[in-house]
């Protein structure tokens, strides 16, 4: 399967879904606005014709009634009669020019308003475009320069590394060579710290740019977790913690990388080694649920609080504010990788409990079973 190369930000694309719906909200609430405006209007002049039409025909039929009490001559009332006809019908014709009059100056008020949105929007796309772009390029750089000062600072801590490892390698067997040792093994955890600083960095910037590089091939996922449970049983058991492993089902293929999930499951076992007290529980579970394979990572640590659990996954969160051994990325990473691969990762707590970091990936083909 090829690598999934950059892809459209989600923030971007949750910025325009919710600019699309505000303009879509504004041209409704517009188009309430102006019909229930001219609607009054309408009504209004409905009223006001009424009043008029009344008040002629109370009008005429009082001319009516002197006329009928006189000695009118019969050629006067028709002359009436007909004068009546013109006038109505110049009434008619006035009114149906006046509203003909109206909807020319409702439809050419709602063109000019329209061609005004319309500019006022275009500048608007046109405004958020540059900014994009001028971001875009920030980012390009940024990403330039964090790969070009992550390849030398990895390669003057591959040089430290080498070198603590000679110090090591020909260390004098007595105590100044012990003091030696010891000194060259902090230097080693020192620099293999830094490298895996250095690598989560990268892989924010990545995972903000939507271009995560993840290579998903179809593999048995006992193979990982027995690969995981291999690395950190004896950290484990020197911290005086059990560490229990249940693989349920003999083979279990999902597509995913290798070496990214690998760094999912590290990342939700050192928290759970580092959060759990001496004498508590750590359990890696790996099964089958529906189409995918799940993994879960379960500890008996302080837990967390039902109000931060939205916030797990968000970057630089750390369950203690004064907890400085990390940048509070690890989370944050595990959800990008997992999401990658199209699986998604959550968790479940309880302060003074523990918890549950869970994740899924998807499984094999039916076809490939």
């Amino acid at each position: 399967m090829p690598t999934k190369d950059k892809k459209p930000q989600p923030e971007r694309a949750s910025t325009d879904e919710s600019l699309r719906a505000e303009r879509e909200k504004s041209d409704r609430e517009y188009a309430t606005v102006q019909t229930a405006i001219e609607d009054q209007a309408d009504a209004a002049t409905r009223q006001a014709r009424a009043g008029t039409d009344e008040f002629l025909r109370a009008t005429r039929e009082k001319a009516d009634v002197r006329l009928s009490r006189s000695e009118t001559p019969a050629e006067t009332r028709e002359s009436v009669a007909r004068e009546r006809v013109h006038e109505d019908a110049a009434l008619r014709g006035e009114r149906t020019t006046a509203d003909a009059e109206r909807r020319d100056e409702r439809a050419e008020r709602r063109r000019a308003l329209d061609a005004l949105l319309h500019l006022e929007r275009e500048e608007t796309d046109l405004r958020l475009l540059m900014e994009r772009t001028r971001a875009d390029e920030g980012l390009s750089t940024r990403d330039q320069f964090m790969g070009m000062v992550s390849h030398d600072l990895r390669t003057l801590l591959g040089g430290i590394a080498l070198q603590a490892a000679l110090l090591k390698r020909d260390a004098a067997e007595d105590e100044v060579g012990r003091k030696t040792v010891q000194a060259a093994e902090k230097i080693q955890r020192f620099t293999a710290r830094m490298n895996r600083l250095i690598g989560d960095l990268v892989d924010v910037a990545s995972i903000e740019e939507g271009r995560l590089r993840v290579a998903p091939a179809l593999q048995d996922a006992t193979a990982l977790v027995r690969e995981s449970v291999e690395a950190f049983q004896p950290l484990a058991s020197s911290q005086s913690l059990s560490f229990d492993v249940e693989i349920r089902g003999n083979t279990l293929m999902a597509k995913f990388d290798h070496e990214r999930i690998l760094q999912v499951l590290a990342n939700l076992l050192s928290n759970a080694l580092k959060f759990t007290p001496p004498g508590g529980r750590i359990s890696l579970q790996v099964e089958p649920v529906g189409q995918d394979v799940r993994f879960s990572v379960t500890d008996t640590g302080s837990g967390i609080p039902s109000h931060q659990l939205d916030a797990v996954f968000e970057r630089f969160w750390q369950a203690r504010g004064e907890d400085r051994r990390g940048l509070g990325l690890g989370l944050y990473i595990s959800k990008g990788i997992v999401e990658a691969h199209g699986g998604r990762i959550w968790v479940e707590s309880q302060p003074d409990v523990g918890s549950t970091f869970a994740f899924t990936l998807p499984g094999a083909p039916s076809s490939a079973t």
